[in-house]
Order: C-alpha cells, then sequence, then structure tokens
C-alpha cells in the first residue's frame, strides 16, 4: 500500500512541479508525470534513509518531499536536454 501512495504523490508532484517549472516546456505531460513519479520514490527513500520523516504516518512531509523531488528530477532532465 505504502508504494501506491508512494506512486499517487508522485502523479500530483509531477503535475505540482510541471506548473511551477520556468521556462519553454519541451516534455510532454506524461513524461512529466513520470519524472514526478521517479521524484517521489527518489525522495521517499532518501528522506526515509537520511530519517526525515518515517515510513508511515507523514503524508505531507513525503508530499512536500516527492515535489522538492520531482522538481529537481525535472530541473535535471532540462539540463541534460539543453546538453544534448
Amino acid at each position: 500500500m505504502h508504494l501506491l501512495w508512494t506512486l499517487i504523490i508522485g502523479l500530483f508532484a509531477g503535475l505540482l512541479a510541471r506548473a511551477v517549472y520556468p521556462g519553454e516546456r519541451k516534455m510532454g505531460v506524461i513524461m512529466t508525470t513520470l519524472l514526478g513519479i521517479a521524484g517521489s520514490f527518489v525522495a521517499t527513500y532518501v528522506g526515509q534513509a537520511l530519517r526525515l520523516y518515517q515510513p508511515t504516518g507523514h503524508l505531507i512531509g513525503a508530499t512536500i518531499g516527492a515535489a522538492i523531488g520531482a522538481f529537481g528530477l525535472l530541473l535535471l532532465g532540462g539540463i541534460i536536454h539543453k546538453l544534448l
């Protein structure tokens, strides 16, 4: 069930990150959403490894972490896209 919530949070975090991401967007909504989901998983497990929040019971912290992770991956994807 925890993976399902991480997936759902990542979906919304990707859409949120797309809404606040500055500049021109070359990626589609699906790719942005997938990056949001990946950012959610990365932020969730890194946050748990650093003991910033527990695996259960901290939905707000996980959502904020997922949004930051999604935004970071979108920013990194934009930089890599410009370099190629």
